[in-house]
């Protein structure tokens, strides 16, 4: 079964981080100018669905103040043919370690934590090699904990079952025997662990689950109706099919492959196109939490080295900063077996665009579809800045 044979390449592709098969489908677009932002947009995702490898489907959301356009190319499902929707449910892969920022610095807004926070102080059952990383180094991938992605054991129980359930726990489990890869706080190192991490610190102090906080400091004050942390691989209808695509092959649904449990904090959620967009101006422009612990977030460092974004990255608290042709935003990528995300906001958060494909897309390896994808994440920015 090639769905059972696609696992392995999943695994291996797994960055929790990322049409010759199928015609292609109309885009559909606000756009009035085919030569402007918008349409340029919305030519570069049609010829990304339209290329030997590429996804199925695109959509992107651009607003610019009141003005919201949706633009769509290909298909959100194969065999129903039809156009991702705006409201249709999504895994956003590693754009819900935006969300564990979100709700990390509403707490220390509040006074129940602070950046200076140590696991040691926090987490006393984790590893002592890791005690001194703070939270700020945790959100900003500063900390060196290892990435248990990453580790051979995982991938192979990943392989051998990737529907089982592990707790948080479980997963730190895989590094618990490792040291810090460098030095806390001495340079930049992309790690899904960091936001393990720091879902079990907002567990300790709130003496309540994750998903809980989740809800009582984003979803909730936000009213995002869909944006949920699962607790098993099923998938809310409607929702965007995830595809894994060989050339050549008809494209392989793994929408419902791989327990995002196996993610939780780091990379677990559902969303929208709609609610993203919401969540991302909202979080951007600080309503979750005060303007000092803003002022914490938006410390930056180089953060080149991964996940690639549009333009050139920089990491802060539970944030990327993206420095593009047209203008700086700040948001996060993500990308997931079948999907692959891209989220972002105007400092003021006035100006915002959500870019997403039902194909995991990273950069390992560069492929022409991924160059496409990038290219279209910076044309939205631009569409959104209205350059």
């Amino acid at each position: 079964m090639r769905q059972r044979a696609g696992i392995a390449r999943i695994a291996i592709l797994l960055s929790i981080s990322s049409c010759i098969l199928v015609a292609c489908g109309t885009a559909s677009t606000t756009a009035t100018n085919p030569a402007g932002p918008d349409g340029a947009l919305s030519s570069a995702l049609q010829k990304l669905v339209a290329i030997p490898g590429g996804p199925p489907g695109a959509i992107a959301i651009v607003q610019s103040d009141s003005r919201l356009r949706v633009v769509t190319a290909g298909v959100g499902d194969v065999r129903a043919r039809t156009a991702i929707a705006a409201d249709d449910t999504l895994r956003i892969a590693s754009v819900s370690k935006a969300f564990s920022g979100a709700v990390a610095l509403s707490l220390v807004s509040q006074g129940k934590l602070s950046v200076a926070d140590t696991i040691g102080m926090r987490l006393p059952t984790l590893p002592a090699a890791w005690g001194s990383v703070t939270l700020a180094q945790l959100l900003q991938h500063t900390s060196g904990v290892p990435d248990y992605i990453k580790s051979p054991e995982f991938v192979a129980a990943l392989k051998a079952d990737p529907l089982q359930s592990l707790t948080p726990m479980q997963l730190l489990g895989f590094v618990a025997h490792e040291p810090l890869a460098f030095p806390a706080g001495a340079r930049y190192q992309y790690s899904d662990s960091d936001n393990i991490v720091v879902g079990l610190m907002v567990e300790a102090v709130t003496g309540a689950s994750y998903t809980a906080a989740l809800d009582q400091h984003v979803s909730v004050p936000l009213h995002l109706a869909k944006t949920t942390l699962p607790d098993n691989v099923q998938l809310p209808e409607p929702f965007v099919r995830g595809y894994d695509i060989e050339i050549g092959k008809p494209p392989d649904d793994v929408s419902m492959v791989l327990n995002p449990v196996l993610a939780w904090a780091s990379g677990g959620m559902l969303s929208t196109p709609t609610e993203l967009n919401e969540f991302m101006r909202s979080y951007v422009r600080g309503e979750l939490f005060s303007k000092a612990t803003q002022a914490e977030q938006l410390q930056f460092v180089p953060g080149s080295s991964g996940p690639p974004g549009p333009g050139t990255n920089a990491a802060g608290l539970g944030i990327f900063r993206y420095q593009t042709g047209c203008g700086t935003v700040f948001g996060h990528t993500g990308n997931f077996p079948g999907y692959t995300l891209f989220a972002a906001s105007s400092p003021d958060g006035r100006s915002s665009v959500v870019v997403a494909v039902n194909q995991q897309l990273n950069s390992t390896p560069v492929t022409p579809a991924f160059t496409l994808l990038r290219e279209a994440d910076e044309l939205g920015v631009c569409a959104a800045l209205g350059g």
